[in-house]
């Protein structure tokens, strides 16, 4: 892992993704400090913070567009699986190269508050609070980018796919108001998504018997429920994704209160994306 990681990293800072990657962060960051914190004068680094996220959306599916799918268009990825490495090792070693580009910025983000000490009193706990909520979403993102970089040799489709799926992540919590609270409303939403997660199984086994039967544990427990116990339905879904939307979890760590709760989640999209990736891979490897 410690090979691939050293690779990736120097592709990174060699090829000017990482420092125009590292420039722009800070730049956007710098923008962001600077109106906030500065001209109008708050003294809280979270409302800097909340707005740099928003860069996350361009910046990071550039950033990752070719970290699984360069190897494949170019047939690199076979050498890799010729080595004896696991595919977790091949995905951790790509994913801690772009984490280690990505905490750079980071790194000099925690001097803000520091500085900004000198013009005006800085609530600092807030303050870091709010790079370490901002940390923890790029992490999660950076996952989903690459697991969506995994299944297509094509950068421009897979910077075009994170991106409009970053996007739809974003205005997600907004979504949830234009759903309707009642309980039909969200039985059809859950059985929507339980097909799209089938047919997600089905494409990452390659196997149509798996698909089915992940599609009938899935829906018919769900149609059972709406059966006997309909009431429950009524406002689930909507309640259900603005809770597992990554910018309402980055919003309760940003808001200076350390919730256990959206830092155990962000990381466990992380994984669970990561794990994801492997199986991708995993698959090609094998077929």
């Amino acid at each position: 892992m410690s090979a691939i990681f050293k690779r990736e990293f120097k592709s990174y800072m060699h090829n000017m993704t990482g420092p125009i990657f590292i420039f722009f962060l800070l730049l956007f960051t710098g923008v962001c400090v600077s109106i906030y914190n500065l001209f109008i004068g708050f003294s809280s680094f979270s409302y800097a913070i909340e707005l740099t996220a928003i860069a996350f959306l361009v910046i990071i599916p550039i950033i990752t567009m070719r970290s699984l799918s360069e190897d494949r268009a170019n047939k690199t990825d076979y050498l890799l699986f010729s080595l004896p490495l696991k595919t977790s090792s091949i995905v951790l070693g790509k994913f801690f190269a772009i984490v280690a580009v990505f905490t750079i910025p980071i790194a000099v983000m925690l001097l803000y508050p520091i500085i900004l000490s000198a013009y005006g009193y800085m609530y600092y706990a807030a303050s870091y609070s709010a790079i370490f909520a901002l940390f923890l979403l790029g992490l999660s993102l950076i996952s989903i980018c690459m697991f969506i970089s995994s299944l297509t040799e094509s950068q421009v489709i897979s910077a075009v796919i994170s991106l409009g799926v970053l996007i739809f992540l974003l205005v997600l919590p907004l979504l949830t108001a234009l759903i309707p609270t009642t309980a039909l409303a969200s039985f059809i939403c859950f059985i929507v998504c339980e097909a799209l997660v089938s047919v997600l199984i089905w494409r990452l086994t390659k196997n149509p018997n798996v698909g089915m039967i992940s599609a009938a544990v899935l829906v018919i427990p769900t149609c059972a429920i709406y059966f006997f116990k309909a009431e429950w339905f009524e406002g689930l879904f909507p309640s259900l994704i603005e809770n597992l939307s990554l910018y309402s979890q980055f919003y309760n760590l940003n808001s200076g209160i350390f919730d256990i709760k959206s830092m155990v989640y962000l990381l466990s999209v992380t994984v669970f994306f990561l794990f994801l990736c492997t199986q991708s891979l995993e698959r090609r490897r094998w077929s």
